[in-house]
Parts: structure tokens; sequence; C-alpha cells
């Protein structure tokens, strides 16, 4: 199960699948760590997929749009379950993990020589937890959904909670397996293209302008705004707890630095680094204690 959909709001709506790393895209490379499964459907948008898929290849989408990468695991086994054949095992897997196929390979080892176990995850050299690298057990994914279904529904919910209940290994993978592109910088890093280059700039232009108009509005012209550290630990909240979390951390952790700012605790820019790294580490810290989300 290839996770392909999501908004990719801070890559300005450019759709992750298509993007381009060693000559093919990020979708493609998914497809290829996933190779030898008996069967393999691609959660996500048409418009999004990168190109014509093989006729082999299932397709599904979440209900609804954007609901979430739990909302599309529960879509993916939907669609196993209809079209594809029995399998024990489901690896489910996000597209924009280039990567990837470094800790797929692992995984397999892991379960067979543990008895028992619903998953194995992969976990990063420095001990981030990656639930969308991961194999479970199909039945175990199937009932879980089926409870967060009955319940709360799967809608902007946490795959962290949604695997909660699941007794599934922690398996160190090799270093860059699990990094993946949610911001220019990260796809920079890892040297993914991107033909309109002109966008990118615009979207980056366009937030400093609107920074500026902002800090205007509000008679702030003399703070300084790090927009690349702010839209970080918005892209932690998101992947920790739930997306709609980002717009909110940054809001209050932007309203803490006021506050401490205004009571003469700290500078300007020593108040808003501290609130943000605080909020960073909470989030993390949310993740790590089993309730956050990817």
């Amino acid at each position: 199960m290839i996770l392909a959909g999501g908004r990719a709001t801070r890559l300005g709506g450019v759709p992750k699948p298509s993007l381009k790393y060693d000559g093919d895209t990020l979708l493609s490379h998914a497809l290829q760590a996933a190779r030898g499964a008996s069967a393999v459907v691609v959660v996500g948008p048409d418009a999004g997929a990168g190109g014509q898929l093989p006729v082999r290849i299932l397709r599904a989408r979440e209900e609804p749009v954007f609901a979430g990468p739990a909302a599309a695991i529960a879509a993916g086994l939907a669609e196993l379950k209809k079209n594809g054949p029995n399998a024990p095992w489901t690896l489910v897997l996000a597209c924009d993990m280039p990567h990837a196929s470094r800790g797929v390979g692992l995984l397999w080892p892991a379960l067979e020589s543990s008895p028992g176990v619903e998953g194995a995850m992969a976990v990063s050299v420095d001990g981030r937890k990656q639930p969308l690298l991961g194999a479970y057990s199909t039945a175990a994914l199937e009932r879980e959904v089926g409870v967060a279904s009955e319940g709360s529904g799967l809608t902007n919910s946490s795959v962290f909670r949604l695997l909660a209940r699941l007794n599934v290994l922690e398996v160190e993978v090799p270093a860059g397996s699990t990094e993946d592109v949610d911001t220019w910088e990260d796809a920079a890093a890892l040297g993914i293209d991107y033909e309109l280059e002109a966008d990118v700039k615009s979207q980056e232009e366009t937030l400093e302008e609107w920074c500026r108009t902002l800090l205007q509005a509000f008679e702030l012209e003399g703070v300084e705004v790090d927009i690349n550290e702010v839209l970080a630990v918005a892209g932690v909240a998101a992947h920790s707890v739930v997306r709609p979390a980002a717009p909110l951390t940054t809001f209050i952790a932007g309203y803490a630095a006021g506050m401490a700012r205004g009571i003469g605790q700290a500078s300007d820019d020593a108040s808003m680094n501290a609130a943000l790294e605080l909020a960073r580490k909470i989030a993390k810290e949310y993740a790590e204690s089993g309730t956050g989300t990817e």
C-alpha cells in the first residue's frame, strides 16, 4: 500500500509523487521498494500519481479527500480486500521517501524471527519512528480500522493512534531510509528535481511579502521572523500530532513568545526561538508517547 495523497501545502501544492529523484518519480521509487508484493494499491489522486500507472496497480482514494494517512490506510485496505489476494501482511509505505527500499528489506526478517507480533515499524538511526515505512498484519489493520470507524472515525486521525494496540516491532533501518520530502529544503537536501523552480521562488517571495504585510498590520515591523523555522515547527506538529495541529501550534508558540517579550523575559529573537523549540520538543514527545500521527 503506497500512500500518495496529501495537500503538499509546504511544497506549494506540487504533488510529491511527481517529484523526480535519480531520473525517476518518487512514486516509481516507492513502487520499486514494494516489488515482489502480490498486489499493490496506490492511495491518492489521479493528478498526483506522477504518470500512468501499470495496469496491475490498484488505485484508491481516502474519504473524505485529504482526510489524512489513517483514512488512506483504510481506503487502501478496502481496495486490496476487494480486488487483491488474501495476503497475511500489508506493507504501508509513504511515497515521499526515496530511500525507503533500504529499510523495507529489513522488515520481513524481523517479522519472521518474532512469532506473535502484529507488525514491524522502521525506526531511524536517531530514534524517530516512521509508521509509514512498516509491515503490519492485514487482519490486525482491518480490525483496528473497524474499531476506529465505529468510534471517532479516521478523518485527520493519527496513524500512531490507529496502530496503538498492535504488538509492533521497532526495526532500526539504515541512515536515510526514512528521510522524506515535506519542504523544498528537504527536496534540495535529497537532490530531488522539480522543473518549475520559478514557482518555488514565487512561493518563497509571496511568503516573505505576506510576512512583512502582517508585521506592518500589527505594528511589528522590527520583529524578525524565521519563516523556514516556523514552517519546520508546523511540519513537526502536523506529523507528530494531526495535520490541523500545525497552525494551532504556531499560533500558540507565537502567542507565548509575545507574552514573554511583553513582560520583559527575553528579547524578540530569544523569546520566539525558545517558543518554537519548546513547541517542537513537545510535538516530538507527543508522537513518542504513542498518541501522535505520522
